[in-house]
């Protein structure tokens, strides 16, 4: 049975903008990416979303809803009372394009910073072989969509803009981890996580692990381990003591 909902979205760009009410037509089964779709088609044609597989996939239309950085294609309508009003604001992380959409090209230069997979150079494409415990742990950082949640919600960049030239963010010090603990990369990653990506930076606290759509156990599973081993190779006084009895110089 249908009902008229209550939206209220940010419309404007990176100079200025308001939130603007509207109501439009809601059926059963909708996701709020639906309401938009319908507002764009019946009143507001002007309005700027970004989306593609509306499968929970393609990360791309993601947003804040009431708040919470969330998909769009994956927020029931039935997870919202009827007379409520749902408020859609674009990630608060990065700059405004307009209405909905940002620009996320923060996270793409990010990206170019980490060194890709170094498999030994005596081993052909053909040859490399993985334990499945291994390609079980890896695949975990694979299902990824690159929504970008995770970077909009990290309080390191999201509160404090003068550190996202030293904070890669957890998306991607997720990605450094996931290298590091590939058994055929053979590339030491764990001095460049700490002064090169800001791991130090993290502090733990789960809120990029809470709003992944994919579930991903990003503190527990990359970031806490990363950490450790980064500890293990400054920190650890056996391991201190080796480096200085047996260093060897840099080529």
């Amino acid at each position: 049975m249908g009902y008229e909902a209550k939206l209220r979205i940010w419309r404007g760009d990176d100079g200025s903008g308001e939130l603007r009410d509207y109501t439009v037509e809601a059926n059963e089964g909708e996701v709020v990416l639906d309401l938009i779709h319908r507002l764009q088609a019946t009143q507001a044609p002007d309005l700027a979303v970004r989306w593609n597989c509306k499968a929970g996939k393609c990360g791309s239309c993601s947003a804040e809803i009431n708040g919470r950085p969330r998909l769009l294609c994956m927020a029931r309508l039935s997870a919202f009372r009827p007379e409520e009003v749902i408020t859609v604001t674009p990630m608060r992380t990065f700059p405004v394009i307009r209405d909905l959409v940002t620009d996320v090209s923060y996270n793409y230069v990010k990206a170019r910073e980490i060194p890709a997979f170094t498999p030994p150079p005596e081993l052909e494409p053909g040859e490399y072989r993985m334990q499945q415990v291994d390609v079980q742990r890896a695949q975990e950082f694979r299902k990824c969509i690159e929504c970008f949640l995770c970077q909009n919600v990290c309080h390191v960049i999201r509160d404090h803009e003068e550190n996202k030239p030293a904070f890669a963010g957890p998306r991607f010090l997720m990605r450094i981890a996931e290298l590091e603990m590939h058994p055929l990369d053979v590339a030491d990653r764990r001095d460049a996580a700490q002064t090169q990506h800001g791991l130090g930076y993290c502090n733990i606290t789960k809120c990029c692990t809470e709003v992944c759509p994919e579930n991903i156990h990003i503190t527990d599973n990359a970031l806490i381990p990363m950490k450790e081993r980064v500890a293990d190779r400054r920190y650890d006084p056996v391991v201190w003591l080796g480096n200085k009895l047996f260093r060897r110089d840099k080529g």
